[in-house]
């Protein structure tokens, strides 16, 4: 299920809460940073599960908030490292899982701490840092809509 929804109109933008978007195929989210960028396999849609944030945030004595990883969508209850590969439907809209969205230097850098450097960070998110999408659908998807994998 989708927990939250977070979108930047721009790179380093601060990131809003938002309760749904509209989602265009081969484009992703309206609005967002993304929004049409193909740089990389997958960037339409980031999605990333709650249960790993809580995770590293036990694991580590961390208390960081879901948006810091920086993903667009913050699912529960949706193993989405299983999703690589596979058509998923959030809504209306349908997505292809391309592969799993690992940290990259800037999240290890944002996150790092006295205590935590931001490789120590970046390790702690590798197979943990979510799922690149892209969207094979035009539509909407919305906070509390369930996934099926299709």
């Amino acid at each position: 299920m989708i927990k939250a929804i977070y979108i930047a109109t721009q790179h380093d933008a601060d990131l809003s809460s938002v309760d749904r978007v509209d989602v265009v195929a081969g484009k992703g989210i309206v609005g967002d940073r993304n929004f049409g960028k193909s740089n990389w396999p997958g960037q339409n849609v980031t999605f990333i599960e709650k249960e790993k944030i809580d995770a590293f945030n036990t694991q580590y004595q961390r208390d960081i908030h879901e948006s810091d990883p920086r993903r667009t969508v913050i699912t529960t209850g949706v193993d989405l490292n299983a999703l690589v590969g596979k058509e998923f439907t959030v809504g209306n809209v349908r997505f292809m899982g391309v592969e799993l969205c690992e940290p990259c230097k800037g999240i290890g850098d944002k996150l790092a701490t006295d205590t935590m450097s931001g490789p120590a960070v970046v390790k702690a998110f590798v197979g943990n840092g979510g799922l690149r999408t892209n969207a094979l659908g035009d539509g909407q998807i919305a906070v509390g809509m369930p996934f099926e994998i299709t």
